[in-house]
């Protein structure tokens, strides 16, 4: 059967999807070891052998040097546990936002940062009564160093203005990470670790009076839980600050979810309005 052929305007819009969603390289299907040991050439066939033999004296054989064996060394991780406790220690030194994000600039454990263009540390206003920490900042937010500043954090400032808030005096907005994962990957435990201290000691610096969790990273990191956003969502928890503060914290879905399934949209209505009648309570 002939293969059927595929229109350039098709591969085009393949293309541009591959873009909006964040992939900047491409990686096989299967992984490849560049350092394993190549098998060695196909022997030849026997009766080729015969031929050659029977037509040319047999000459004697060399002696065979040992082929050595490949060394083997022990991995090096980029990351380590030592890096983890680095960064922590880094964090709880830090008496305010601007020094925090001093050493966040500074830090040079994570890996991530080999790779991401720029540091995203946060928006808005520090001090807001809600703070909105998310997953990792795209490829928007790595190129303007800001977060949720391409479609889904348009889409979240349009929520949160919905009741009243904006990023001018509403709202402080950030990351658990500070760098962009490559092609938007999943960031690995160690990755996720190192930020997280930063990130903890982000939230008892700016002590708002609402946290919300957008997206289920953000909510499993953040919480130390394995229950996922579908079963989170919509429910106030506490989240512990280090002088033993109860933080009300509202999990909720990410915008770039609502962007898949607008369907969705509604739950997260019904999530902000719980924040803004929470605030009132607040401040009643």
């Amino acid at each position: 059967m002939a293969e059927m052929a595929i229109a350039t305007e098709d591969l085009v819009a393949l293309l541009r999807w591959y873009i909006d969603q964040g992939v900047d390289e491409a990686i096989d299907e299967e992984q490849v070891d560049r350092f394993a040991v190549p098998p060695p050439a196909p022997a030849a066939p026997a009766a080729a052998a015969a031929r050659a033999s029977s037509t040319r004296p047999a000459a004697p054989t060399p002696p065979r040097s040992p082929v050595p064996s490949p060394v083997t060394r022990a991995p090096v991780p980029i990351e380590s546990p030592q890096l983890v406790e680095d960064a922590r220690a880094l964090a709880e030194s830090c008496n305010t936002l601007a020094e925090l994000e001093a050493a966040v600039r500074a830090f040079e454990g994570c890996a991530l940062k080999r790779t991401a263009k720029n540091t995203v540390f946060a928006d808005g206003t520090p001090g807001a009564p809600v703070m909105i920490v998310g997953e990792a900042p795209g490829g928007d937010e790595d190129r303007l160093g800001k977060p949720f500043v391409g479609v889904s954090g348009q889409l979240m400032d349009r929520m949160m203005a919905a009741i009243g808030l904006t990023r001018d005096g509403g709202f402080y907005i950030t990351n658990i990470l500070f760098w962009r994962p490559p092609g938007n990957r999943t960031p690995t435990v160690a990755e996720q670790a190192m930020c997280l201290a930063f990130t903890r000691r982000h939230i008892e610096l700016a002590r708002p009076k609402v946290l919300i969790l957008a997206g289920g990273t953000s909510v499993k990191a953040v919480l130390d839980t394995t229950e996922g956003i579908t079963r989170m969502r919509g429910k106030w928890v506490s989240y512990r600050l280090g002088d033993g503060t109860e933080l009300p914290t509202m999990p909720t879905f990410h915008p770039a979810y609502l962007l898949r399934t607008p369907a969705s949209k509604r739950l997260s209505w019904l999530d902000l309005l719980a924040v803004d009648k929470k605030l009132k309570e607040l401040t009643a």
